[in-house]
């Protein structure tokens, strides 16, 4: 993890938020790259689960909701983490998680084992209360949502009357959530505010089983399908003493993390329980009538539920390789090319001799049609290649002096080294159907 948090604040992916103040416990913001990454990984996961469906819609939905909201939902007693605090020490750990804790003062040493006494368990409610309006008073308490889910559940029926959908059919949302972690950590893996990308699949009752198994697998699948190691992924199915309040079933799709593994992605079988509790409170009846059998019911729900920013971090430990070329260290990001945050590196041979006005006139054309693009004309080429390499950079374009009296230019791929020479003309449609074929490569190395 110390190598991937380096690589992240040195090449600009991930910065500490507030750091020229010290920072703020556990905050993060992305920098250049680091946001077209996060978006890239947007874009994605929207693309698979809306644009090339049929049976998925979009929502967006505001993060401050009534709070009988949260009530209704369970948040308000449900949503809490055992907590016990360090008499000695004064810090907060979470008491089902106290064997992956460390204490502050001695690394080394698990909370209670560094001679300071542990408090008592109690329930710590993980979300952020805030205030609406002018006034403050209990009247205009309101909080930040913990989940995306809740405001897909609230506006089932104006989604359902509307877009003239009918079950099966999903509604996806890709927003920011918020959780008071007692114990944020391990870089953006766990952090308080965070963004979620959920659908809720909403489906006949007799349906739920052959739903459950087909998002569990198509959830997995798609991390396979954009470069994730296979053989560092795994499905792991709770037990039953240990699922939520509102389901019945949940699958997680795990990945082995330089600190072990870690829960990627949650899918759930969340029954009739929302729609059912929001009826019950808001009078309002949220029932689907299938006009077919004339029958009134409330849909089951699956739910598969992913972190944005943990799923970017997953690219990246994952795409993360070290290998040694000709005598030294190359350090390379074999990321898919669709979630690269560049995707092309255009790069003059030499500053002289009309390269650089050819390179920026190809850097531009590709530009416009929209990739991703970067222009570097400083350092040795090689040096250059290396750089791109850290980042991700499939492709990088080499204008030469044969390109000033041919007009074809060198293609170098990341991940082979391989090189190519490609007209000008065909750039834009060779790199855009390499895209489409690419595989993920062997590696020297699979994580740091």
């Amino acid at each position: 993890m110390e190598t991937i948090v380096s690589l992240c604040k040195r090449r600009g992916f991930v910065f500490p938020a507030s750091e020229i103040y010290g920072g703020i416990g556990n905050t993060y913001d992305y920098g250049p790259l680091g946001v077209e990454l996060k978006r890239r990984v947007k874009e994605a996961w929207w693309t698979r689960m809306v644009t090339l469906r049929d049976d998925v819609v979009g929502l967006d939905s505001a993060i401050i909701q009534n709070p009988r909201t949260w009530e209704t939902s369970g948040h308000v007693v449900n949503f809490t983490d055992p907590m016990v605090d360090c008499k000695k020490c004064k810090a907060r750990f979470r008491a089902d998680k106290l064997d992956d804790a460390r204490c502050p003062e001695r690394p080394s040493k698990k909370p209670g084992e560094c001679g300071g006494e542990l408090t008592e368990a109690r329930a710590f409610n993980l979300m952020f209360k805030t205030n609406v309006g002018a006034v403050e008073g209990t009247g205009s308490v309101a909080y930040l949502r913990p989940e995306t889910a809740q405001g897909i559940f609230l506006n089932f029926k104006n989604v359902l009357e509307s877009s003239r959908v009918k079950p099966p059919f999903g509604i996806a949302q890709i927003g920011k959530s918020f959780r008071n972690e007692i114990t944020p950590g391990n870089f953006v893996f766990r952090t308080r505010e965070f963004e979620q990308a959920e659908m809720e699949f909403f489906l006949p009752p007799a349906q739920n089983d052959q739903w459950y198994a087909y998002w569990v697998n198509e959830r997995f699948q798609w991390y396979v399908d954009y470069g994730i190691d296979p053989a560092k992924l795994r499905r792991f199915e709770h037990p039953k003493e240990k699922l939520a309040h509102y389901c019945i079933a949940c699958t997680d799709v795990e990945y082995e993390y330089p600190f072990g593994w870690g829960e990627l992605e949650g899918i759930a079988c969340r029954t009739d329980f929302d729609l059912k509790s929001h009826s019950e409170a808001s009078g309002k009846d949220l029932r689907y009538f299938d006009p077919e059998t004339k029958e009134r019911y409330f849909p089951w729900v699956v739910e598969p539920a992913a972190g944005v920013d943990r799923a970017a971090l997953t690219f990246l430990i994952d795409a993360y390789d070290e290998e040694v070329v000709e005598g030294e260290k190359r350090v390379v990001l074999h990321l898919h090319p669709e979630i690269a945050p560049i995707t092309v590196a255009v790069l003059p041979l030499v500053k002289k001799e009309g390269m650089p006005e050819k390179a920026q006139a190809i850097e531009l054309a590709l530009r416009r049609a929209r990739f991703a693009t970067y222009y570097d004309e400083s350092a040795a080429i090689g040096r250059r290649y290396r750089r791109q390499d850290e980042i991700g950079t499939p492709y990088c374009v080499t204008i030469d002096g044969d390109t000033m009296k041919d007009d074809v230019v060198t293609v170098r791929l990341r991940d082979s080294m391989r090189q190519e020479r490609i007209q000008v003309a065909d750039l834009a449609a060779w790199i855009a159907s390499d895209m489409r074929q690419w595989k993920r490569p062997a590696r020297a190395t699979t994580a740091p």
